[in-house]
Parts: C-alpha cells; sequence; structure tokens
C-alpha cells in the first residue's frame, strides 16, 4: 500500500483528542465500561467523536476541526459534560492524567474490535501496558513539505510539550520520580522515538516505500513517533503530551502549539537538520523526569539552561503570533503555571502528600476533570 497523498488542510486549524480513564467510584481504580459510554455517548449529538481505545477501561474524545483554542475548549466542553452525566449515570467517573496512579496493567481487558486484538497479538503483554491516556494535537498545514518542515521544526519544542502536560508521576502504586512516566511505556514500541530528518514529501514517500517494502509497515498508523504526518487529515499529529487534568489545559496547550505554528510559518526562523536530533532524546528524557525543573541543551548552540527559562522566552518571542492566533490567554494560563512550578503532576504529589491514599488522588483528579475543584 502507497503513503496516502497529502490532503488539503487550512494552515493553523487545530483538532485535539483527549484518551480518558473510567474509574468505578468504590475504589476508583480502572473500569472496564468502554462499551456502555460507548452506548449512552452515541445517543447526544456533539460535535467531533468518542471512539474506544486499547484496553475497556479507556475511550477517546476528539473535537472536530478547530480554528482557536477558545473554539477547542467550546467543543470539549459539551463533550466533557455529557461524559460526566452519562458517567453519572453508570456510577462511574471520568479522569484525566497520563496514568492510573495504581491500575494493575494484567487486569486491562484488551477493546473488542479488530485493529486492537492484532495489536494485542504481535505486542503481546505491551498492548494492556498501553493502557495509558494521552493528549493529541492536530495542527493544519499549508501542504506536504510544509508538514514536514513543521514537523521537525516543533521537534525542538517537544521538551516544552512534554514538562507542561506531564500528568503521570504514578505507575502501579509507585511514584516513579517521573513528571510523565507515561512516555517510557510508549518508548517500549519499535516503531517509536522520532520522524527521519527528511524535508521535502518526496523523501519521505522514498522512506515509507522503503518501510512498507520490509512489511513491517503497512500504514502510517504503525508508527509511533512523537510527531507523525498525518497525510489524510492534512496536519502532523504532535503525540507526547499526557492527557491533562482539566479541559482547560488541554485547550491552551493546543493553544501554545498553534502560537509555535503561527510563528514557523510567518518567519521561518531555522532549517532543520539531522543535527537537531544529537541531543533530542536528551531533551525528552529530561523534560520526562523533571518536567519544568529539567534541563534543555539548546541545539544549535549547545547551550544549558532550565526548560522553564527557554519556555519563557519562547512565549516571549512568538507573543504577537499567539496574540494574531488568539491564543494570548493560553499562553498566559501556561506561563503562570511555568513561573511557579506547577505542572499536573506536581499537582498529584502534592494531593497524594495530604490524603496518603492514591484511590483519593484518583477521586480527587476524577473531580477536577468535572469542573468540581
Amino acid at each position: 500500500m502507497g503513503l496516502e497523498a497529502f490532503h488539503h488542510s487550512e494552515p493553523l486549524t487545530l483538532g485535539v483528542e483527549l484518551e480518558l480513564q473510567l474509574l468505578n467510584t468504590h475504589d476508583y481504580d480502572l473500569a472496564p465500561y468502554a462499551e456502555d459510554m460507548l452506548r449512552l455517548m452515541a445517543k447526544t449529538p456533539l460535535p467531533g467523536s468518542v471512539v474506544p481505545e486499547m484496553t475497556s477501561s479507556m475511550i477517546e474524545i476528539s473535537t472536530a476541526i478547530c480554528h482557536s483554542a477558545s473554539e477547542v475548549l467550546g467543543q470539549l466542553t459539551p463533550i466533557r459534560d455529557a461524559l460526566v452525566k452519562n458517567a453519572d449515570k453508570l456510577n462511574i467517573a471520568i479522569a484525566g492524567g497520563g496514568t492510573h496512579p495504581f491500575q494493575k496493567w494484567h487486569e486491562q481487558r484488551i477493546y473488542d474490535k479488530p485493529r486492537f486484538r492484532e495489536l494485542s497479538d504481535l505486542y503481546g503483554y505491551l498492548a494492556q501496558q498501553f493502557t495509558i491516556f494521552g493528549q493529541h494535537v492536530h495542527i493544519g498545514c499549508p501542504d506536504a513539505d510544509a508538514a514536514l518542515l513543521m514537523l521537525h521544526r516543533m521537534s525542538r519544542y517537544i521538551p516544552h510539550f512534554i514538562a507542561l502536560s506531564a500528568s503521570s508521576p504514578y505507575v502501579q502504586g509507585q511514584d516513579t520520580a517521573f513528571d510523565s512516566a507515561r512516555l517510557n511505556s510508549v518508548f517500549a514500541f519499535p516503531l517509536s522515538g522520532r520522524a527521519p530528518c527528511v524535508l521535502t514529501w518526496g523523501e519521505f514517500e522514498h522512506y515509507f516505500d522503503k518501510m512498507t517494502a520490509t512489511g513491517v509497515v503497512k500504514s502510517m498508523k504503525d508508527f509511533y513517533w512523537d510527531i507523525r504526518p498525518k497525510p489524510e487529515f492534512g496536519t502532523i499529529e504532535i503525540r507526547v503530551f499526557d492527557t491533562p487534568l482539566t479541559i482547560e489545559r488541554a485547550a491552551a496547550l493546543a493553544g501554545y502549539v498553534q502560537s509555535l505554528a503561527a510563528w514557523f510559518l510567518d518567519t521561518q526562523p531555522f532549517t532543520p537538520s539531522e543535527d537537531d536530533y544529537l541531543v533530542y532524546t536528551y531533551n525528552r528524557f529530561q523534560a520526562c523526569r523533571f518536567g519544568l525543573d529539567a534541563v534543555y541543551v539548546d541545539p544549535a548552540s549547545g547551550q544549558h539552561m532550565p526548560l522553564a527559562e527557554h519556555i519563557l522566552k519562547t512565549m516571549d518571542q512568538i507573543a504577537e503570533h499567539a496574540a494574531r492566533q488568539g491564543a494570548a490567554p493560553s499562553l498566559h494560563l501556561l506561563r503562570a503555571d511555568v513561573a511557579t512550578g506547577l505542572n499536573d503532576a506536581r499537582w498529584l504529589r502534592e494531593c497524594q502528600r495530604e490524603e496518603q491514599l492514591l484511590a483519593e488522588v484518583s477521586r480527587q483528579a476524577a473531580q477536577r476533570f468535572r469542573g468540581g475543584i
């Protein structure tokens, strides 16, 4: 199967997907209620979609095409409200967060869908361990070549996205010492990590043809890259975000992506190269491990600086472009958290210090998702 042609999309349009936790309200462990939730959600006309995910204790919601962060929030809000209403009918709860704090992977059931069964057969226990929860942001690109330039420019800012969204400090009942432990699970898949540094669609088609010729890859879905092109939508898809605890933060993160993309298109600030990736995995690790306290190594200069400082400098640099896209409130929300070192991982840890029980942390995370905190 050849690579699908890159479809037209309006530049800088947004689409957001959120993978969410389904929790019982007895001990706030994960609960296999995806089928019941999907049945109830199908009765409510909403923007976007609600679909199953790999295991039966998770679902994915997505917006339709949006033009601004405020429109993203405007679409996520009725979807969130319908989720909460239907979850109450089933006596379950919905929560964000990149990992569930204490679920056991071996208890998770693969959702009964052909692709999920195929992945389970191929990846074994890794498929059940893929009960992790991420936010994906699509950004519209003018054409196929521009999409690859956008992808590789955006790769310099992957540590920003990880640290700002980090919400997975706990795995299997343990504090991992990572702000985003979720991405360690993604890295276990053989086709994860970074995309190849090619800057024209013709080169990318050649790469794709070579990969399909090996029999390892059948479609773009087989790549679990941090950012991948989505030719059927005319977008690139950024996949490193943990699912935030609130839809407001999810919308703000989309606004930050859109602001960066507008800066790239307006100014063409640098030309990506393979050397950009010399420190990519190190920067990625730092952001996963330390969140907003990470060190960032600038790939162009080799300069070491606090990641928080690099985020704030970048926000200053793109402020004019953010204002033009209506994303200034997004940057304001995120900037305030960077200034105080606050992300969702820190909130979860502070909650655990106060409450001790991880079940209570999950309960409060579910309350926060519904707007109760």
